[in-house]
């Protein structure tokens, strides 16, 4: 059986950058901890947005830019990028909220094999419950969780209401 680990956005403007908050920032030891024990393959997603952005939909209803390509706010967190240095990983850019090569890229690295999907990361509301419920949608003999104490959302209820969400959705949460 294939374990597939999900981060999920880490960059330092959702940490502690242009979009940042306290819990986003309060996660990072926990995801730290949960990608450095992890015993399958790690994917790790990037929201990765075009110099013009505040001229695409999503700037218009979020007038803030952030992880704007090739800029610091784009990078991972520091943290989590000198874990990830430590083991092979396959990064995804994606440039709205759900990666929808996602599932695909998956399967193909599932090869045929049974498999289960942990996701982690930010934010819990818009990014984490996007990708899960993507993934859910494709794959709905699978195993999907999400490790709460390893996402943040954009608020605290934000994040609860997210996790009840997936929770009805059949995503476990643990």
């Amino acid at each position: 059986m294939k374990h597939f680990l999900i981060v999920v956005d880490m960059q330092k403007d959702f940490v502690d950058g242009a979009l940042g908050t306290p819990e986003a920032v309060a996660i990072v030891p926990a995801v730290c901890d949960r990608i450095r024990a992890f015993g399958g393959e790690v994917l790790v997603t990037y929201d990765t947005h075009p110099e013009h952005y505040l001229d695409t939909a999503e700037g218009q209803k979020l007038p803030v830019p952030h992880c704007i390509k090739g800029t610091p706010g784009w990078e991972l967190d520091a943290a989590v990028a000198a874990v990830l240095a430590e083991r092979p990983y396959r990064a995804i850019e994606k440039p709205t909220f759900g990666s929808v090569a996602l599932p695909m890229i998956v399967q193909e690295l599932a090869a045929g094999e049974d498999f289960d999907v942990t996701l982690i990361g930010l934010c819990t509301d818009i990014c984490v419950v996007s990708n899960a419920l993507l993934l859910k949608a494709h794959f709905p003999e699978r195993r999907i969780t999400v490790d709460a104490a390893c996402c943040a959302g954009v608020t605290p209820e934000s994040h609860r209401a997210a996790l009840t969400t997936m929770g009805m959705c059949q995503i476990d949460i643990v």
